[in-house]
């Protein structure tokens, strides 16, 4: 977001030390320790006083609820328009000084940005006028061109894939996530229908997550050695080479993207839906919060029931025996680019 505004705009960004790796040569970045909690919204507050106070900056804009309450102060101390990006868990997160507190000021926000539909949803029965309310889908990059090959077939090599069916999932091993459950409750019938079928997972049980409660990998493996595919499953950890995680993307079959439909934790969009369908990979997941518009009905993939383990069973081996067109999917994942992204908070950050 930072990135893609800054081609249009000067702007200054503060967040947690860690943000530093990942910040564009646009960008001007003012860090703060990430934790203690407390610490990090006071010194937030404080360093981004000092730099409206300094600076005059026309729009302050919280990148998430937590957050929000800071941009709006901050907005009313300096006469700066004040905006917030919320995903589903900014709005019901459970917590009761959270719920008196933060979710107040989203009603008093100039402009409220929402990462879905399902979303803005959440925001409409939080108080939020529906006028004050813009959706824009969170972007993706689109690969300039697909892996070699030879980079394919050394990757299901290396990792004893070679002629197998392949189910990726990519993403943090949380309690919503539901990959446990899915090795417990899907996984099974899919090999019994597809003996070469076999899920490969990137990712790791968050280390800093401030509110997700965690699976971790040896849980999952526990619970494929009990449900008898302890074999067919291979764990990969959290892979930060862009090229390898793109020839994952591409040497798989199917992206599985088994989130559980939990009240009050919510998946507000379900990004890596659209960073498969950039590969041409196709999604199977169930038709739970924000990732009813991050995969496209028969066009990107299959929406299956909810927590409906049977259904998303059948699904994943529609798509394994009749594959969706590679074409469809990634015409699908060009309406998510971040161009237009940037163009369209943009827009909603200036809706004249």
């Amino acid at each position: 977001m930072a990135d893609e505004l800054s081609k249009q705009a000067s702007v200054r960004v503060v967040g947690p030390s860690e943000a530093a790796a990942l910040k564009p040569e646009t960008v001007t970045l003012d860090v703060v320790p990430l934790k203690p909690l407390p610490l990090f919204l006071l010194l937030s507050f404080l360093k981004g006083l000092w730099i409206a106070l300094r600076w005059k900056p026309d729009v302050i804009l919280a990148g998430s609820g937590l957050t929000a309450p800071i941009a709006w102060l901050l907005s009313k101390l300096c006469g700066a328009r004040s905006a917030a990006y919320l995903h589903g868990l900014d709005i019901t997160v459970n917590h009761s000084a959270y719920r008196r507190l933060w979710r107040p000021t989203f009603k008093k926000l100039d402009r409220v940005i929402v990462n879905s539909t399902p979303t803005q949803a959440l925001a409409i029965a939080a108080g939020v006028s529906q006028n004050n309310i813009s959706i824009v889908y969170p972007g993706v990059s689109l690969p300039k061109a697909s892996q070699p090959a030879e980079s394919i077939a050394a990757f299901k090599e290396k990792y004893g894939l070679t002629g197998k069916k392949i189910l990726l999932s990519v993403g943090r091993l949380t309690t919503r996530k539901g990959l446990r459950e899915f090795v417990e409750q899907a996984l099974p019938t899919i090999v019994k229908a597809e003996p070469d079928a076999m899920l490969v997972v990137i990712g790791e049980a968050p280390k800093n997550s401030l509110g997700a409660s965690i699976q971790t990998v040896e849980s999952i493996q526990v619970q494929a050695e009990h449900s008898g595919v302890r074999e067919q499953i291979r764990f990969l950890g959290v892979i930060t080479d862009k090229a390898l995680l793109t020839t994952a993307y591409e040497a798989a079959d199917v992206h599985v993207f088994p989130v559980r439909h939990i009240l009050n934790d919510p998946e507000g969009f379900g990004m890596v839906a659209i960073e498969a369908a950039a590969h041409g990979l196709p999604t199977v997941a169930f038709a739970t919060g924000g990732v009813v518009d991050a995969v496209a009905e028969g066009q990107s993939g299959y929406l299956a029931k909810k927590n409906n383990y049977q259904d998303l069973s059948a699904r994943t081996i529609e798509l394994l025996q009749h594959p969706l067109l590679d074409e469809n999917i990634r015409r699908f994942a060009q309406r998510f680019e971040w161009a237009k992204f940037g163009q369209t908070v943009a827009k909603a950050l200036n809706p004249q």
